[in-house]
């Protein structure tokens, strides 16, 4: 016997007192209903109505099973209320992971859309490398993130393809900064600052083919991690560094590259078949968040390669 249902019967039956009545707002026959309320007395061993040429009585044990009832049917109905909103990605905590040097923007924005959209529910986001991102989403302590390309996992699927095209920090005192934009042969001979090859050892590598690609053989690259670091670099004078849009800083300046000849390729990723409504919602709007707080572009740039996939296993992402 359905307990909740045969409970939910007995609630209108005693709102109402009389089964006609009970029976036409429940939408069913009333000798199908009397027949229910018979099971539920059966069921628990007590009358629960008196029944009269006029209607209904609550018995006092029928007082009592109502009372209770009501608790009961509530946090029914509360629980089913909280399932469906984890059902719809609108509550429960999911874990989400971005790469470094996203931008602040980016993830200021990214965090309040999503909470916008899912008031219920909880974002736990950390900062990981694409390469600590596809080994905590295979061993499945993180449910989606934010990637760069290329990105080898096996057993992942990945959103539509996103392109952020690199630029170069100056000195604000540096010839090349009284341009629009750089050509990227303009950097040969220079010393590059880039992100450490540990990071993402295919991203470092494809970045710097990319320039030569272009006619740019820099000097020596030097590695930074942190942002203030690469910014001591370049205000000695000695380098410039390889990297998205930023802020304007004292003594510093960002020229982009003409006609977008490097980029870095970025979609989101989850593991494959485990793509529920909360990583679709958190897929969805990173998509929209990088595209208009980031700088990225769905367009394939000019000199790079690029398909749109949405989902595909990680296999066909090309090294």
């Amino acid at each position: 016997m359905d307990l909740l249902l045969h409970l939910r019967y007995f609630r209108t039956v005693a709102e109402e007192q009389h089964f006609g009545r009970a029976a036409e707002r429940l939408r069913m026959a009333q000798p199908s209903l009397s027949q229910r309320i018979q099971r539920l007395e059966h069921e628990l061993g007590v009358r629960l109505l008196d029944r009269t040429s006029r209607g209904t009585t609550l018995t006092p044990a029928g007082r009592l099973v109502l009372a209770e009832a009501e608790h009961l049917l509530t946090a029914a109905d509360r629980l089913t209320t909280a399932v469906a909103r984890v059902r719809s990605g609108q509550a429960g905590t999911l874990r989400a992971a971005v790469p470094p040097r996203l931008g602040a923007a980016a993830v200021g924005a990214l965090l309040i859309t999503y909470r916008d959209r899912s008031p219920g529910g909880d974002l736990d986001l950390r900062e990981l490398t694409s390469t600590q991102q596809t080994a905590e989403l295979t061993a499945g302590t993180l449910d989606v993130g934010v990637v760069r390309h290329p990105c080898p996992a096996p057993g992942l699927a990945f959103g539509p393809l996103l392109h952020q095209p690199l630029g170069v920090l100056l000195p604000d005192t540096d010839p090349l900064a009284t341009h629009t934009d750089i050509p990227a042969a303009a950097l040969t001979g220079r010393d590059l600052v880039l992100f450490p090859r540990a990071e993402a050892p295919a991203l470092h590598d494809e970045t710097l083919t990319a320039c030569a690609r272009h006619g740019c053989t820099p000097a020596t690259v030097h590695e930074a991690a942190a942002p203030d670091f690469t910014r001591g670099l370049v205000l000695s004078g000695g380098a410039v560094a390889l990297q998205p849009r930023s802020p304007a800083e004292p003594g510093t300046i960002w020229r982009p590259l003409r006609d977008n000849p490097v980029t870095w390729r970025t979609s989101t990723a989850w593991p494959q078949g485990r793509d529920g409504p909360a990583v679709r919602l958190f897929a969805g709007t990173a998509h929209e968040t990088l595209r208009d707080h980031a700088g990225m572009i769905s367009d394939t740039p000019a000199g790079a390669s690029s398909r749109v996939l949405f989902p595909r296993p990680a296999s066909e992402f090309p090294l």
